[in-house]
């Protein structure tokens, strides 16, 4: 079965069949032939010996019974001689067992042999004998030829037997046949090989065309001869090398995307048009992610893009032009663009899907719009008290001297808080943005800390608080920027002092250690934060509630401002604390690592 579905077999079976057509033509055209040309020899042969007869016995009328008698001794036994006067006969030499009988009534009902009585002409004819018993089967040779014996008109034919003629043919065709059979088996021997040799090189690009499918481009294909076929061979190897080259080409383009993609902060997603899942990066990933986990199905049984996508996919391809959207996941805000892909007719085939975290440009812009409104909102009071009193004093509506100083002494306070506030504002908008420059210095952390606190004891004995300093090492130094240390302890005990009732205490803490660095905490037994207000205390503009607000008034940024500082030292800051028991801040600065000279 394999044999003939090849190009041997077919090539071989193709061969064959065409000699073997040919050789069968041939043979049939050769007996056919050959049976003619015999039976044109007979009757040539027999017309001769007809006319010779017809002449002899024209010599020798008187004795023509013993010339006719001579004449079918000399004819010999297979042929027989039959001369007729209209419907006597005149003389005969068919005789004997098995003879088939000549009749004159045989003779003249074939229209044929009818012609040599009626037109004197001579006939040549094949004709079916029949014997005694009526049974044909005797194939013969007939010449029928005019005769003037003794002034009468007579008829001479002549009979001859094609048996003989049959076993020279017969022997004949078995010796055709014979050498048909042996010119067969010669051409199945030639084309089998002759078609093994000329598909021997179509193996061989097979088995390499096999190698290259699977991915072995190095395979070539031998050239074994110089015709159409070593040819092929040589296009084919070189469409190997073009192949070669075109797939490092479109492996080192296909790994340039896929680092393009990973490394891209947005998120690309290229899906079919049936909404099947092409191509994802890691945060289009994270995208899918989160969007399969809120609709309660699991990532890995799901290839289709999100419905969301589809629905831009829509828009897209209807108004054919890329659609932007935007969705929340998870606490986060996503944009999204979709942009369709199109084939070289100019179909729609799918989409590209951007995947953009929006999440910190919203809160950005959230942040900003919050900042517009705590700044308006801390400035409208001051700005309304300063309008308030100063239109006071220039309507000279306060009755007394000591109303008029009172006036000023708030417009004056107002003032230093507007101060105060813009201040911080811009020491905050410096530290956010990194444009503050650190001076490092060496301090001693004993005298720093407490010159500090002394600065805050005649407050703190006003309020009736005790203010206290509590060192682990009299001896250490530290390395940062003095000033700006400065003001965040400043920040955090006015906190603690404005926090704490009369009767309570604060206490500086500093301690160290060897993996984390210098520890300082901030604490008081004042009246603590919520807890639902602990982690809000560093945003900016951030205040708790204002009944438990002692003296002055804060802007909200003190707390934001340390934050900043305390970041810009690569520390860390911390609150602790517990409602009508006391707060602690605690803030860690790292070692410096001095640099070489």
């Amino acid at each position: 079965m394999m044999l003939w579905g090849s190009v041997v077999g077919k090539l071989w079976a193709t061969i064959l069949l065409l000699v073997s057509f040919v050789l069968i033509v041939l043979t049939v055209l050769l007996v056919e032939f050959f049976e003619n040309f015999q039976i044109e020899n007979i009757e040539n042969d027999l017309t001769k010996t007809a006319e010779q007869i017809i002449k002899v016995t024209n010599e020798h009328q008187g004795s023509s019974n013993e010339v006719l008698q001579i004449a079918s001794e000399l004819i010999g036994n297979e042929t027989k001689m039959t001369i007729l006067n209209d419907d006597k006969m005149v003389f005969s030499s068919i005789g004997g067992d098995n003879e088939f009988e000549i009749t004159p009534e045989l003779i003249k009902n074939d229209p044929e042999l009818l012609k040599v009585f009626t037109e004197r002409k001579t006939v040549k004819k094949e004709m079916a004998l029949s014997d005694d018993a009526g049974n044909e089967g005797l194939s013969a040779i007939v010449v029928g030829i005019p005769l003037e014996l003794n002034g009468e008109q007579d008829e001479v034919f002549l009979f001859q037997s094609l048996e003989s003629m049959e076993e020279t043919t017969k022997s004949t065709t078995q010796f055709i046949l014979l050498a048909a059979g042996i010119a067969i088996i010669l051409t199945t021997i030639f084309a089998f090989f002759l078609s093994t040799r000329i598909n021997a090189p179509l193996v061989k690009m097979r088995e390499a065309a096999l190698a290259i499918a699977r991915g072995k481009f190095d395979t070539k294909v031998p050239i074994l001869t110089q015709d159409e076929i070593g040819e092929l061979a040589i296009a084919f190897n070189q469409m190997r090398k073009q192949l070669k080259f075109n797939m490092n080409a479109l492996s080192q383009e296909k790994e340039h995307l896929s680092s393009i993609l990973s490394s891209m902060a947005d998120g690309v997603i290229t899906f079919n048009k049936d909404g099947t899942i092409l191509e994802t990066n890691p945060p289009a990933e994270r995208f899918l992610q989160s969007w399969y986990f809120e609709k309660g199905y699991n990532r890995e049984d799901n290839v289709n893009v999100p419905l969301v996508l589809m629905n831009l996919f829509d828009e897209s391809e209807s108004f054919d032009k890329e659609q932007v959207g935007e969705i929340t996941l998870q606490g986060r805000n996503w944009g999204l663009i979709v942009s369709p892909l199109y084939t070289n007719g100019d179909n729609i085939r799918g989409a590209v899907a951007i995947i953009r975290d929006m999440s910190d440009e919203r809160r950005m812009d959230k942040l900003r719009t919050d900042f517009i409104a705590n700044v308006s909102h801390e400035l409208r009071t001051p700005i309304s008290m300063l309008q308030g009193y100063s239109e006071a004093i220039v309507d000279d509506i306060a009755g007394s001297e000591e109303e008029k100083v009172e006036m000023a002494r708030i417009i004056y306070d107002e003032s230093l808080r507007m101060g105060r506030l813009v201040n911080d504002l811009l020491d905050l908008a410096k530290l956010e943005s990194g444009k503050m420059n650190l001076s490092y210095e060496c301090v001693p952390i004993s005298p720093y800390l407490k010159r500090i606190t002394s600065k805050f004891s005649g407050l703190a004995k006003e309020k009736g608080i005790t203010i206290s300093a509590s060192l682990q090492d009299n001896q250490i130094q530290w390395n940062f920027d003095p000033d700006r240390i400065e003001q965040v302890l400043t920040n955090l005990i006015d906190n603690a002092i404005r926090h704490t009732p009369p009767g309570g205490n604060i206490d500086v803490i500093q301690r160290t250690s060897d993996r984390r660095g210098l520890i300082i905490d901030v604490r008081d037994s004042g009246s603590g934060i919520p807890e639902e207000d602990l982690p809000f205390v560093f945003e900016r503009f951030y205040k708790a509630d204002k009944a438990r607000t002692r003296g002055r008034s804060g802007t909200g940024l003190g707390l934001a401002i340390v934050k900043n500082i305390i970041n810009a030292h690569d520390g860390y800051i911390s609150v602790n604390s517990l409602p009508n028991k006391g707060t602690t801040f605690s803030f860690i600065l790292p070692r410096i690592m001095e640099k070489a000279e």
